[in-house]
């Protein structure tokens, strides 16, 4: 069994991002990310904190406009607006989830195609599923990367994606249709998911369930990867019983440590490329 290191990777990723910024800064362009933060939840604040002190240690420029809970869906799409004309800002993100008065699909087709380094735009999932040049979700993206640091081909295999959210498994779904895997995708509807996964060479799961993946669940040799993100006495755990799962995987993602960090780094390369094509398109 091998682990699939993402914290290691990412640190690799995060170099080189450092040096695409300071060539672009030689060419007088600062790359600059800019977060919209609604409402005091614990979990987005350290979420949207981790991506500023990631922004500041590869050298870009990274500003937070943080809003009460109150504010209102036009206030907000405002904002939107003026970030979306302002040419120092490479890419905005929105991070969620978003109060209930606010409609999060408005808000989401608001930001430009071109800034949306977050790929939830439906322009972006639109050319992602077609297989074309396109910012795409930053785990899913992030889990592609880890494949091609191992030299895990997926051209052929069975893979079961486990979770269907339009932030995950869908697009996650659309990255390995393009890299020509079989790909069979499960939800809260699937009546025997135990049925999905034990064919499947590769397993990837992110509902946010503990254990919900066990031992008898895989075959041996298995690829998993270890979205979920849980917290269980404490501490921080996945939606896979890593303890005995990984006894019969060939390679697995730890929670955390896996694809977590791959997540920030992604965020950096698509914050990179957005400026990298608005720079082109001057």
């Amino acid at each position: 069994m091998k682990i699939l290191d993402g914290k290691k990777l990412s640190e690799k990723i995060k170099e080189e991002v450092k040096k695409e910024v300071e060539e672009l800064k030689k060419e007088g362009i600062v790359p600059g990310l800019a977060v919209i933060l609604v409402g005091k939840d614990p979990a987005s604040q350290t979420y949207v904190r981790m991506k500023k002190n990631a922004c500041e240690k590869v050298g870009m420029y990274s500003v937070v406009h943080e809003f009460p809970e109150s504010i209102t869906e036009t206030e907000l799409l405002s904002t939107i607006e003026m970030i979306n004309k302002n040419p120092n800002i490479h890419g905005l993100l929105i991070q969620l989830p978003l109060p209930k008065h606010i409609d999060t699909t408005k808000v989401l087709e608001a930001v430009a195609p071109q800034k949306d380094v977050d790929g939830f735009h439906p322009y972006n999932m639109g050319r992602l599923v077609e297989g074309l040049d396109s910012f795409a979700p930053c785990t899913p993206l992030g889990v592609m990367e880890l494949f091609k640091e191992y030299n895990i081909d997926l051209k052929g295999k069975d893979v079961c994606v486990v979770g269907a959210s339009n932030i995950v498994g869908k697009p996650m779904w659309a990255l390995l249709v393009n890299a020509w895997a079989t790909v069979d995708i499960c939800h809260i509807e699937t009546r025997d998911l135990a049925a999905h996964t034990k064919r499947a060479d590769v397993v990837i799961v992110g509902v946010g369930k503990p254990d919900l993946i066990t031992a008898d669940m895989v075959k041996d040799g298995a690829i998993v990867v270890d979205i979920g993100i849980n917290k269980v006495d404490g501490k921080i755990v996945g939606d896979v019983d890593f303890e005995n799962v990984s006894k019969k995987a060939s390679y697995i993602t730890p929670v955390p440590g896996g694809v977590g960090p791959m997540t920030i780094a992604m965020l950096l390369k698509n914050t990179i490329k957005a400026a990298k094509l608005q720079k082109e398109n001057k």
